[in-house]
């Protein structure tokens, strides 16, 4: 494809997103069942829409503040405080239009040409796509599978940092593998990139949907306020609140002032009654969260059951999130048997070249649906691979 010319050249080279090219293709067909995003099939629930709708009713449809309106910002500090058992001042926090759009803010703060960020992958690509996009260099350091499930061997992830190194980039609980970094390698990391002024990005959006205990291992336990460290989580997944594009950062309070005037010149931050809302999910909707992770353990264990069964097909039983990474005996074209699978078979997945050469041979499956959509997606797949 000729690019024109007036593209800059960092833009223009960053590849079509290799979901969307099954998923656009075949969105709107009735006879689809779609796997392919990471999102719950249940609507957002209804009290946080009536605080939505309520909010506007009275009027909270107007600018408001570049990081976020005071209560919500006060309610997040005091959800990460009581989370993580320890205290997270409300300076802080910076409501963001999304945590993409907040990874996005993070890589415009911090990088830029001939800077280099480390990743670990398989990872879902906009999240190194956003340094391309800022000029720097994508180092990914693959993930290892076993037994056990993922992990990463942390000598090698420290071994990709050099001098041009200026962030490292987290997704734990991780997308498309479910992989989860233990605490002790937390704490380790944190440690070296202190000593090397290394920025810890960390993408923390599944912190609540774990089958294991409350939450995640997170780095805000670990750190001090002052380190280098940018978290950063979502309403999209826990609260099923992906169509309203709002997640927040939790930072060193000094970034605050830079993240706000990033924030003016990229969205003016979400929509005031959003936010409203916002307030509404964390204060009353700890059950809501407790449910979903009761529905998609369920979800989890029969996906597991069905596909590991499967002679052509290995996975391990994922530790948290809501995404199967199956990798397929004999399969050398994700892209291409994820647009048959849709076409001839009805099933949406996601291919597994979409997360980086560390995931061709494999299909990511969003297990976030029922019992009865998912063993209807599961027989289908069985009959394509025959």
């Amino acid at each position: 494809m000729t690019l024109p010319p007036f593209i800059r050249p960092g833009v223009a080279e960053i590849p079509d997103s290799l979901i969307r090219a099954v998923a656009n293709a075949a969105i709107g067909r009735a006879d689809v069942i779609p796997l392919w995003f990471g999102e719950p099939d249940l609507p957002t629930p209804r009290f946080i829409c009536d605080a939505a709708a309520e909010a506007m009713r009275n009027g909270e449809t107007k600018y408001t503040h570049s990081r976020g309106i005071p209560e919500l910002r006060d309610t997040l500090a005091r959800y990460m405080s009581g989370l993580y058992g320890v205290p997270v001042d409300a300076d802080r926090i910076t409501v963001s239009a999304s945590g993409m759009n907040a990874i996005m803010l993070a890589m415009q703060a911090l990088v830029g040409p001939g800077d280099n960020v480390v990743f670990t992958t398989p990872l879902w690509p906009n999240c190194l796509r956003t340094a391309m996009i800022m000029g720097a260099s994508p180092r990914g350091v693959t993930l290892e599978h076993g037994p056990g499930g993922w992990r990463v061997d942390l000598d090698k992830l420290i071994d990709a940092f050099d001098d041009r190194t200026r962030a490292v980039f987290l997704n734990s609980p991780g997308n498309p593998t479910g992989w989860v970094m233990p605490g002790e390698q937390q704490q380790a990391l944190l440690e070296e990139c202190r000593k090397r002024g290394i920025w810890i990005i960390a993408d923390e959006v599944y912190a609540r949907l774990v089958y294991d205990g409350n939450v995640a291992p997170s780095f805000v336990p670990l750190a001090e306020p002052e380190d280098r460290l940018i978290v950063i989580n979502s309403f999209s997944k826990s609260w099923r609140m992906t169509g309203w594009r709002m997640g927040w950062f939790t930072a060193p309070a000094e970034l605050g002032h830079t993240l706000a005037k990033l924030t003016e010149f990229n969205t003016a931050g979400p929509a005031t009654f959003a936010q409203h809302a916002g307030v509404v999910a964390i204060r009353d909707g700890e059950s809501e969260v407790k449910a979903q992770v009761d529905r998609l353990r369920v979800a989890r264990d029969l996906t597991f059951q069905r596909l590991a069964a499967h002679p052509r097909l290995t996975l391990s039983r994922p530790a948290a999130a809501f995404y199967a990474f199956v990798r397929v005996d004999g399969m050398t074209d994700s892209l291409a048997f994820a647009q048959d699978l849709v076409a001839k078979h009805g099933v949406g997945v996601a291919p597994g070249a979409a997360f980086g050469a560390a995931g061709e041979g494999h299909l990511r499956l969003c297990f976030a649906s029922s019992p009865e959509l998912l063993t209807q997606a599961f027989d289908r797949l069985e009959r394509a691979l025959r």
